[in-house]
């Protein structure tokens, strides 16, 4: 039998899953503490070493705080915006969003942010691209040695990326995020920004003494979870909803089906519209972010929320997040809602989702005849991470759903 090891290595706990390359199936499946403070190698391996057999390793990790990116674009409300969703689509914590000329108060904003890569975009293709330059520029200047991912103008990136390079910083040039108006293209971006992240990132955190770490990781975790949920949407009839509560951080993906008003017509969004789409929230959880998450849960008028009772956390944690993340989206037609994290697998899973789906008052359409599903073996993630490689690996892995 030809089999795969899943691992996740998260800022918490590392968990691996073994899995049968023929079928899909989930042999087994490990968790042990994440072994930051030392080497994340040695949770790893004991992670590895708990399954039944061997396998070729695939590794996703978000620990040492996954991939904080910052977006440099010409404006709020096209290219900006367009640069967040594509950020998150490649599974980045987007810490800090700026539009417009930097100065010198924007730049020291953006080195406050402490973002391990630069997104910058601008300008539609055959726009305007003096602002992509003027910023590109001040990047160049700046006392910020970051890697940058131009993904802007395409007839000037080129020259961005040569006042970048000239100054020694790493520089990566892809396809224009919003090459024009209404038309969001994101995938050249995620990807440039994936290969940056293994290169110049997940070596950067010192979570290893060696370079075996570095070399294992093929994508942050984020990324490889979007990924199965891409392949999730491809197997269902309608869309899905997945919420993953955490300690720090509430992650929510949805894959939609597209409408083609929204696409083509009248309420067509200017920033274009993803139709396969993460949120991450960086003030809920339920272990540091549990005030965030209590302070959160009173600003949008749920109950009181008692900071001792997870289940609890995780409830209002996920209303608020998906709150946020439905706004503007259409999820009244979704027909799988999913919710992963630990305090979901470990027995509140189903009260959460209840919350979630209960949630009559929050500015959204919750969808009504959708079924409620827990990641209880956390194979989201090892699916996204078997997609290219193992594609039928990776749907029959989910096909329980």
């Amino acid at each position: 039998m030809t089999a795969a090891v899943c691992v996740d290595v998260g800022s918490t706990y590392t968990k691996a899953c073994l899995v049968d390359l023929a079928g899909g199936g989930l042999i087994a499946r490990a968790e042990v503490p994440t072994t930051a403070s030392t080497d994340v190698l040695s949770g790893l391996d004991a992670a590895v070493a708990q399954l039944p057999g061997p396998g070729e390793l695939y590794v996703c990790s978000s620990a040492g705080g996954g991939l904080r990116l910052a977006v440099v674009g010409y404006e709020h409300l096209v290219t900006a915006s367009a640069g967040h969703r594509a950020g998150l689509s490649a599974g980045a914590q987007v810490v800090h969003v700026a539009a417009g000329r930097l100065d010198g108060a924007a730049v020291a904003a953006l080195r406050k942010s402490r973002p391990d890569v630069i997104l910058l975009v601008g300008g539609t293709d055959g726009g305007d691209g003096e602002v992509l330059l003027h910023n590109a520029g001040r990047l160049a200047t700046a006392r910020l040695r970051r890697p940058v991912v131009v993904a802007g103008n395409a007839e000037v990136s080129p020259a961005a990326a040569a006042r970048l390079t000239g100054r020694g910083i790493p520089v990566t040039v892809t396809g224009n995020v919003l090459p024009r108006i209404g038309v969001l293209e994101p995938g050249p971006a995620r990807a440039a920004i994936r290969e940056v992240f293994l290169r110049h990132v997940i070596g950067g955190k010192r979570l290893s003494r060696g370079p075996r770490f570095a070399s294992l990781v093929r994508a942050a975790t984020p990324d490889a979870v979007l990924a199965g949920v891409e392949v999730l949407a491809d197997m269902t009839a309608g869309g899905v909803l997945v919420v993953d509560v955490g300690g720090a951080t509430t992650d929510v993906y949805s894959a939609l089906v597209p409408d083609a008003e929204e696409e083509t017509g009248p309420r067509r969004d200017v920033a274009g519209t993803m139709w396969r789409l993460r949120t991450v929230e960086g003030d809920l959880g339920v272990a540091v972010s549990a005030p965030g998450t209590v302070a959160a849960a009173e600003a949008e008028r749920l109950d009181p929320v008692d900071p001792g009772d997870p289940v609890a956390l995780a409830s209002a944690a996920a209303t608020v997040a998906v709150r946020r993340h439905a706004r503007g989206r259409a999820l009244r037609d979704v027909r799988l809602v999913i919710g992963s994290g630990g305090v979901l697998r470990h027995g509140g899973g189903q009260r959460v989702l209840a919350a979630v789906l209960g949630d009559l008052a929050g500015g959204w359409a919750p969808p009504d005849r959708a079924r409620r599903m827990i990641d209880s073996a956390y194979v989201l993630a090892a699916a996204g991470l078997l997609a290219a490689d193992h594609p039928q690996a990776a749907a029959g892995l989910l096909n329980p759903w």
